[in-house]
């Protein structure tokens, strides 16, 4: 089922959580949990089995020993079960119909990429100051942070916020999320990598010797984590990016005690500095790839807080990661595929599709092209390839995340798994159909590495070859599949009596 703003129309800006989760709940897509539950582990539990069984998304009512108003909210853009509405939560996020397709959802944030952004509106005041707690009153064991996998070495208090950090120049401000572990009342710590812009602007300002103003904002506009996690190059702004996206700025105010924007609508906010010298042990946690590494943890710098405000009846949203699919598959993925796919455009490579199949656990990244396409460019198959390749591994912020690309004909629908997994398949040489790029730029949590290669940052990734020899020519095999071997006139004709004959209609 398409989506009606692949037609035309600019997608609908939902500028708050709570707007999104009316949209959930209109389709049936949200469960309210109104038992008490744990923080320890049995929210974390309870998430992870509503993406395994695609299950609506999970508003926690009551926390046990946390105080009443306080909510979480789990697997927000997971997929459903629904086959109709697969990517629901993903499509309503980004103001689609409900019914968008991976093709949709990709080509709707191409689009944008293509117009100037637009910068946000600063507006005097917004329901995030609700609640405006400082000093000693801002005490982050107040907020339902749970403990979501047995083995994380803390409760996770940042899965699905975002951060934003300015350089110091002021020159440029960058949305992203990063996993942060609450330490106490006053403190967090979390991953700052340098290969990620918010490590890159920490290292400026741990140049100058100074700690890094942050704002952390919790359950904004539920765009907000999906261009946080989009791979948009550096000094370029996210929040510019989502005006772009919508035809219009995003209403921001003005942060307590750092100087620095966040939502309006947010439902908490957290500001402070992180430390340019202190670090304290974070980790392991369960993460995307889907494992949870035995052992200790590792020092990581230290945020420290100044401030919290927050809504009414707050709403922490919580990502469970781990074995696909969920947020970081859905989330990062997918806008990731198509900041690649508009990169592999504008380098003058005619791509169809370009798609991270959830089910990969950001593992692979499919492109693909048409039939025409080498003859067109005047490449073989394996320049081509290779020109991919360089493009996402060397030339691409996404790149250190993706260590295996498959390059296919566009005849083959790169957001249908099981039609991907057939082709690679039956269509990739074991030999000549695999491109091997040495020493390429990687990020730690990629599953396969060893621990050399995590530590130096280093590893071999691939292309493979899903192209037809080139020696075929123009001379192809035909699929043997109800949409390919059969004609429309027949395919029609069969889809009108399906019923009728006794089969179910899905």
């Amino acid at each position: 089922m398409g989506s009606e703003n692949s037609r035309g129309a600019r997608p609908r800006f939902l500028t708050s959580l709570r707007d999104y989760l009316d949209e959930l709940a209109r389709i049936g897509e949200l469960v309210r949990v109104e038992r008490e539950v744990d923080w320890n582990l049995e929210i974390g539990a309870i998430i992870r089995r509503c993406y395994e069984t695609g299950a609506p998304a999970a508003l926690f009512q009551r926390i046990k020993g946390i105080e009443r108003g306080f909510r979480v909210l789990g697997a927000p853009a997971g997929v459903s079960r629904r086959r109709d509405r697969y990517f629901a939560r993903i499509a309503l996020s980004l103001g689609l119909d409900a019914g968008a397709s991976g093709r949709d959802i990709v080509e709707a944030l191409v689009e944008a990429r293509q117009r100037p952004g637009i910068k946000p509106r600063r507006i005097p005041t917004g329901p995030c100051k609700e609640n405006v707690l400082t000093g000693e009153a801002a005490n982050l064991m107040r907020l339902p942070v749970p403990l979501i996998h047995d083995g994380d070495g803390g409760r996770y208090i940042n899965t699905w916020g975002t951060v934003v950090a300015r350089t110091p120049d002021g020159t440029w401000t960058n949305w992203g999320i990063a996993r942060v572990m609450l330490l106490d009342g006053r403190r967090m710590t979390g991953i700052v990598h340098p290969l990620q812009h918010l490590g890159q602007i920490h290292g400026m300002w741990k140049a100058l010797g100074k700690p890094m103003p942050f704002a952390m904002f919790q359950g904004g506009p539920p765009f907000a984590p999906f261009v946080s996690s989009m791979p948009i190059p550096a000094h370029v702004s996210e929040v510019d990016y989502m005006g772009a996206y919508f035809g219009k700025p995003v209403e921001v105010v003005r942060c307590e005690t750092v100087d620095l924007e966040v939502p309006a609508t947010a439902e908490i906010v957290i500001e402070g500095h992180l430390s340019d010298t202190e670090t304290a042990m974070e980790g392991p946690m369960g993460e995307y790839a889907g494992y949870l590494w035995p052992g200790g943890g590792s020092p990581k710098p230290v945020y420290h807080v100044t401030a919290i405000t927050h809504r009414n009846d707050p709403i922490l949203p919580v990502v469970a990661a781990g074995e696909p699919i969920e947020e970081d598959h859905t989330a990062q993925g997918i806008p990731s595929a198509a900041e690649l796919l508009a990169e592999i455009r504008a380098a003058g490579i005619p791509a169809t599709m370009a798609w991270v199949p959830l089910e990969s656990a950001q593992h692979w990244l499919a492109v693909t092209v048409p039939a025409d396409c080498r003859r067109n460019l005047g490449y073989d198959a394996e320049r081509l390839c290779r020109e991919i390749g360089t493009l996402v591994f060397e030339k691409s912020k996404y790149g250190a995340v993706i260590p295996k690309i498959l390059v296919l004909n566009d005849d083959i629908d790169p957001t249908n798994t099981a039609e991907l997994v057939w082709a690679f398949a039956t269509r990739c040489h074991p030999v000549h159909g695999e491109i091997a790029f040495d020493k390429e730029a990687t990020s730690p949590l990629v599953a396969f590495l060893e621990s050399s290669e995590k530590q130096g940052g280093r590893t071999t990734k691939v292309v493979y070859n899903c192209l037809p020899p080139d020696e075929w020519g123009d001379r192809m095999p035909v699929r043997c599949s109800f949409a390919h071997n059969y004609s429309r006139e027949l395919q029609e004709r069969v889809l009108a009596n399906w019923t009728a004959d006794g089969f179910p209609d899905h």
